[in-house]
Formats: structure tokens, sequence, C-alpha cells
């Protein structure tokens, strides 16, 4: 779609800046989904999001709007926290509760201790074995179109690090008059974790079997759910004037360090060279003097090169 910011003589709301919005997303839509209702509201197609959510989950979805696309590589990197509901005591086939109904064994005996315990093995650096029914490829296709094909699919174990996995609350419940478990958690872990998996292993280690029945993003990086919007809060914008995001010198600032610029700087990146390094660390967001974002910069051999421009040579 074009760039023009006036609205056009079919109605169409004006396209979008360059920005970031921080979407919660709806239990039952797909991130796809999501990124489908940002384009026609935002009136652009170059829409993208940082890291996906199950449909049954909720919560933080950072949406990409324009050029801040090239933002979401970086962005769906960063640590995510959750809050999540495990029911100990059944076992599905996706480890959450959209999926088959493999087995029901019940959580009777299984105390809160028990379950503290159970966590801790979970909790650092660990090797985890991602859901079977997931996104990762096997072979060029996706792993759960495998599963759902009939195929036992058995995915390698990737290092993960659980920075937080602390137990809030227990509660009884029944499933077909058994008696499970139902375990209020917050997780926060590093990109790549699978809260299922976790779920699923901590019903395998207390020898119950378990399964995620409610899963609500809270935080991707910096970005948290006091910045997100409902898709109804965003529809109800007026429909004369752009979708309002988070600009892309700010967004920046949220998840990276960010260095002042001066003009020759500015110039320099904006023409793909080298400035010198100072005392970078990491991946810093290179801000022009007038404040706009001009460049992601990375340290290599004693400067700072520019990985992804934005601002125009």
């Amino acid at each position: 779609m074009s760039g023009d910011a006036g609205p056009s003589g079919n109605g169409r709301r004006p396209t979008a800046a360059d920005g970031v919005l921080v979407v919660d997303k709806p239990a039952g839509w797909t991130s796809h989904d999501v990124v489908g209702r940002v384009r026609r509201l935002a009136a652009t197609r170059k829409v993208g999001h940082a890291g996906t959510l199950d449909p049954m989950a909720t919560g933080v979805l950072v949406v990409g709007i324009g050029k801040a696309t090239r933002l979401l590589a970086y962005l769906s990197g960063a640590d995510k926290a959750y809050t999540a509901t495990i029911r100990l005591g059944a076992t599905t086939l996706t480890d959450d509760a959209e999926g088959e109904l493999l087995a029901v064994t019940g959580a009777s005996g299984v105390s809160r201790q028990a379950v503290e315990d159970g966590v801790r093995p979970l909790t650092g650096a660990i090797l985890q074995v991602p859901a079977t029914v997931s996104a990762i490829k096997v072979a060029g296709e996706r792993a759960y179109a495998r599963v759902r094909a009939g195929e036992d699919v058995q995915l390698a174990a990737r290092p993960v690090t659980v920075s937080r996995f602390a137990v809030l609350a227990t509660r009884p419940a029944q499933l077909d008059g058994t008696p499970v478990l139902d375990v209020d958690v917050e997780v926060v872990c590093s990109s790549g974790t699978y809260v299922r998996a976790l779920a699923r292993d901590l019903g395998a280690a207390l020898g119950v079997g378990g399964h995620l029945t409610a899963l609500r993003r809270t935080r991707v990086g910096g970005f948290g759910l006091d910045v997100a919007r409902t898709l109804e809060q965003l529809a109800e914008e007026p429909a004369d004037a752009p979708l309002a995001v988070l600009p892309l010198a700010d967004a920046a600032r949220v998840t990276f360090p960010a260095r002042a610029l001066s003009d020759d700087e500015a110039v320099a990146l904006g023409h793909g060279r080298t400035i010198a390094r100072g005392d970078a660390e990491g991946t810093t967001a290179g801000i022009a003097p007038d404040g706009s974002l001009v460049a992601l910069l990375e340290p290599r051999e004693g400067a700072l090169r520019p990985v992804v421009v934005f601002a125009p040579a």
C-alpha cells in the first residue's frame, strides 16, 4: 500500500508511521490473525510480529510496522515473562488444553511441596525438548504437520534458560471425575523456551503427567502489558488519523542502550560506514541529534558497525 499520509477517497485510514505496537492478543487468535488485523488498521502490508503466541495464549505480542519490521529479529530474541496454569494429572497431545487428551492419571497425592521441589530442576540453564506439536521444522516440514499426519516425531533437546519458575498457588480440581491439581505459576525465560514443555516435564517428573490450561505473556523484553492495547482499543482510534504507534527510536531505546550521535556520525552510519566504538558493549541504538533512529550498531574490531540502517543515506 501507499505510504501517503492523507485519507483516501475510499475512506481508508491513513498509513501508520514506522513504529511498534504492543498488542494484548486475545484468546483464540493466532499471531498471524493479529498481524492481519493490524495490517488493516495501519493501512499497510508491511507488518510483522516478534515471537509467536499459540492461539490459546493471551498477552503481549510485539508488532512492528513499516521499517520497525527490521527490529523484530532483535526483539524476538529478548527474554519473556508469563503467567500460566499447569494441570497436573493429565497429558495431552499438544501439552496444552487444545490437544487431544491422552491419559488421565490423577494427582490427588501431589502436595504443594512436591510441586515446589519439581520446578527446581526445571529452573536455570536447562536442556528442553520442545513441544512436539510446534512450528519447528523437521526435514523441511513443520513438526505439528508431521504429528497430525500420524508420524512419531522426536525433537532434539535444546539449551534454554528459565530464570524464574515460581509456584503462585495450587488448587484441587476435577477432570471427568478424577482429582487433578491446577498450579498457577510465573515463568521468566529465554527466547525459544516452551512453557507447555515445562508443564509436560513437571508432570512427568511428578509421575502424574501435566499440561498447560492457561498462558498469558506479560512481557517481551522491555515491553509489558502496561503499554499493551487490545484490538478493540486499536479499532476505536479515529479513522481519519494514522494509527498511533511507538516511534522507532523510542522502541529501540526500550530494548537497547542508546548512543547519541553527532551529525557526522549519523551521516557516516547512513552510508554504512563505521564509527568509533567508545564504551559500547553489545547491540546499541544509534540516535541522531534530531532524535531519530539511524541504525542498530554492533562492536566489531574496535569500531561500531551498522547492522541495520534506518536513516536514508
